[in-house]
């Protein structure tokens, strides 16, 4: 797609509707620079130091515009955005959880940017990012940051038990066996967050609702079935049980990384913190491979990551300015610049250039990728794993039966989607 083409048409059409100066609230002088601001949802310590830089770098290459940083705890910003945005307070240009994206587009927060110059370069990226920034067909948010959930292992536990990653969770079992019984530590640990366990939802077929027929499906027999495979990997030989304690995320990833427990399922925001921990001080000894295929003989796991999206209320100038910041912050150099600097996961496939996929935790992500899932268009979606969650950690600590969790998350799901059926 050309750059600009329609943009012009889009922001004039959507200016009849914006207050005088946007969410900028800059005081922009008429003969002075414009100047937007941003909402950053990234880690203030570990992300935003290479954001801030960029944002330096298009100031320096745009003198006709301004950049207003804001760092806004991920906590907290749907939340503030949301009542920032109701009250024609937002900023232009927020750095939203793909989860986010339809909810806001849905209430007309977001800016459609189909043919803007935000999207001069969407066949670059990869399709079903675009595909999950969309809502009714058009395109809310340009994809900034992606990650998945992995197999993730410790190759010389692997290589002294004499296994290879599992193909299919019966795979795993077995391997967690051999390596508990060739090494002394557990071979698997998983988690009992509802998050992880759809990939044993996607491995038969299913999720925890049908959007297109508008039916919940989490307590069907496809469901259930996965469910009851996530439950039977906290209970074996090599196999941990199951942690329910509030801090159960920072004991899997500890025990991970320091050589106590060989596999895990996780995502590719820890790949600075694998590289901390004992167990890969030698970064090629972190496996990475696509999570194992339930019995339906599908593997996959959710897509996550974040969109940059630009405000409906700010005015003309400023989405203007806000489309072309949103370009560059998600250009092939940016990108592979925030690759090499957070060692997190480019959205576009020009950005895995030699460098970047040198690091192992990088390139062993990206082959996962194409296994990864993306959410439905549906606004209410990413709330739904909330009643899942609470149910889960009660079924894994033994405090209820899967038949009884699965039920009451049904009901819990029911409200929060009315109108679709069981």
């Amino acid at each position: 797609m050309r750059r600009g083409i329609a943009a012009t048409a889009l922001v004039a059409s959507l200016a009849l509707a914006a207050t005088a100066c946007g969410g900028s609230d800059s005081g922009d002088s008429a003969d002075g620079p414009v100047t937007i601001t941003w909402w950053d949802t990234s880690n203030a310590t570990n992300e935003a130091p290479t954001y801030q830089a960029l944002v330096k770098e298009f100031e320096a290459a745009n003198k006709d515009i301004k950049v207003k940083y804001v760092n806004v705890p991920f906590d907290q910003a749907q939340n503030k955005f949301d009542t920032a945005a109701g009250s024609k307070g937002a900023p232009d240009v927020l750095r939203s959880e793909v989860g986010w994206t339809p909810a806001f587009a849905k209430k007309s927060f977001f800016a459609p940017l189909d043919g803007t110059e935000a999207l001069a370069d969407q066949a670059k990226f990869q399709p079903n990012l675009i595909e999950q920034a969309k809502y009714e067909g058009k395109v809310y948010g340009v994809p900034f940051t992606t990650d998945t959930l992995a197999f993730v292992y410790n190759k010389d536990l692997f290589k002294k038990a004499g296994v290879e990653a599992p193909k299919t969770w019966d795979d795993l079992k077995k391997a967690a066996a051999t390596i508990k019984e060739k090494t002394g530590v557990d071979g698997y640990w998983g988690s009992t967050q509802a998050y992880y366990a759809q990939t044993f939802l996607y491995g038969e077929g299913t999720d925890t609702v049908d959007a297109d027929a508008k039916k919940i499906t989490v307590a069907g027999a496809e469901a259930k079935k996965g469910y009851e495979t996530w439950l039977g990997l906290f209970d074996g030989k090599g196999l941990h049980k199951a942690d329910t304690t509030a801090d159960a995320y920072a004991h899997i990833q500890e025990a991970f990384v320091s050589g106590k427990v060989a596999a895990i399922m996780q995502g590719p925001w820890e790949i600075t913190n694998f590289y901390k921990g004992s167990a890969f001080k030698d970064k090629s000894n972190l496996g990475i491979a696509t999570v194992p295929a339930g019995s339906s003989g599908k593997a996959g796991a959710p897509t996550g990551g974040h969109n940059l999206s630009v405000y409906a209320g700010s005015d003309e100038a400023h989405q203007k300015a806000a489309l072309k910041f949103v370009n560059f912050m998600t250009s092939q150099k940016a990108q592979e610049t925030i690759a090499l600097k957070n060692s997190t996961l480019p959205t576009r496939g020009d950005a895995y250039t030699a460098e970047v996929k040198a690091d192992p935790g990088i390139a062993g992500y990206q082959t996962v990728l194409a296994s990864a899932q993306p959410r439905p268009a549906l606004p209410e979606y990413s709330s739904l794993w909330g009643p899942v969650d609470t149910e889960l950690l009660k079924v894994a600590g033994g405090k209820e039966s899967l038949d009884k969790g699965l039920s009451t998350a049904e009901t819990a799901i029911a409200k929060l989607v009315p109108d679709f059926s069981k």
